[in-house]
């Protein structure tokens, strides 16, 4: 596997790529890397020539007092991660390099922003939508790989390609899980033991959804048969249930096509998210 951190070697490479007509997959992560990471490494190296790998841990998309400097690294860890699941090339730019000056542009989504994520965290989409087009522009594949587990990012990330006319595919790969049902995050490092053992609480309610929405009860039930769930657990704190369209993040409450069920919550300092997604 080779290693860039510099934007300009890291085209050249994959000029080369292109050139000898080698298809491209690209898969942007902000490192700390797990199993979910390895499964989307793994599905681009199933599908292209040459696959690609950003570590990045983007500051536009922290907001103040949220955790940029705590943000777990581990650069060595990542990089064996990445050679046993198949990677061709790593690409670890530096704040400088990706943003070196301030920005004047910005790349808003504000329709698909003020919902779930966004009304806790308002700048968050855009700082994703800002370096995602950044990457896509440096790497520039023939297919990107992002995880279903950020559902509402999922959303944006399309939405993005699709109005700006990107020739690329977007690739969106079911949610890895712990055993027990847990979304394999970053953040789970924070988790004390207590509350790694009540965060399977939050998959287990997202079922109870489901079971709901599939004996045909409207939205607004079904969110509130899963707050309910959570509620039962008391080292969380609920900050959404939510019902909607997977492509609007829109609330929906006829339940017919496809409706993505949506969780957030916080255990201690650590906050998770959580999402399934039905065809009806």
């Amino acid at each position: 596997m080779e290693v860039f951190t510099r934007i300009a070697d890291v085209r050249r490479a994959l000029g080369s790529s292109r050139r000898e007509g080698r298809s491209i997959g690209f898969v942007p992560t902000m490192g700390y890397l797990h199993a979910g990471h390895e499964a989307l490494v793994q599905a681009a190296r199933a599908e292209c020539d040459t696959v690609v790998v950003s570590i990045f841990v983007n500051p536009l998309q922290f907001a103040p007092g949220e955790d940029f400097e705590s943000y777990p690294r581990d650069s060595e860890r990542d990089r064996e991660i990445l050679t046993r699941a198949g990677a061709d090339i790593l690409f670890m730019p530096s704040v400088a390099d990706i943003y070196p000056r301030p920005l004047l542009t910005e790349v808003s989504l504000p329709e698909l922003s003020r919902t779930l994520e966004g009304r806790t965290r308002p700048t968050h989409f855009q700082g994703v939508a800002t370096v995602v087009l950044k990457l896509l522009h440096i790497v520039w594949p023939d297919r990107a790989y992002f995880g279903q587990k950020d559902g509402q990012q999922v959303a944006v990330v399309r939405r993005l390609c699709d109005d700006l006319d990107l020739p690329l595919d977007l690739r969106v790969v079911p949610t890895v899980r712990e055993s027990d049902g847990l979304a394999l995050s970053s953040r789970n490092v924070y988790l004390s033991p207590a509350e790694r053992r009540a965060a399977p609480t939050l998959y287990a309610a997202l079922l109870q959804g489901r079971s709901a929405a599939l004996e045909g009860r409207r939205g607004a039930d079904v969110a509130a048969e899963i707050e309910a769930a959570i509620a039962r657990e008391p080292l969380i704190r609920l900050d959404y249930a939510a019902v909607v369209d997977p492509e609007t993040m829109q609330p929906k409450d006829a339940l017919q096509g496809r409706v993505m069920l949506a969780v957030a919550a916080r255990l201690g300092r650590t906050r998770l998210i959580d999402n399934i997604v039905l065809e009806l």
